[in-house]
């Protein structure tokens, strides 16, 4: 993650949105069973911790990973910005 981005994430006043998602009983129970014992008030941190912690191992692997290299390489090469952009929504592939 780039050092710009990190201390952005560091704000505590980042503005929060409400998001809605469906996830099974004894998941939620064993979230708010262990989320005390993990120093946690309650389980929304903890899910946010586990989110979180997830989404910074893909951008790690992504970030460095060889389309990354790549895109560097053509930015050295004089390709814009814009171009890669669109080149890379392009083959983008959805989960």
């Amino acid at each position: 993650m780039k050092m710009a981005d990190l201390k952005k994430r560091l704000h505590k006043d980042r503005p929060m949105v409400t998001v809605t998602m469906r996830m099974p009983q004894d998941v939620v129970d064993d979230l708010k069973r262990i989320a005390p014992m993990l120093g946690y008030s309650g389980y929304q941190p903890l899910m946010r911790t586990y989110v979180g912690q997830g989404l910074r191992a893909d951008l790690a692997r992504l970030d460095s990973g060889p389309m990354a290299k790549l895109i560097e390489n053509l930015k050295a090469q004089g390709v814009s910005e814009e171009a890669l952009a669109r080149a890379v929504d392009g083959i983008a592939e959805p989960r």
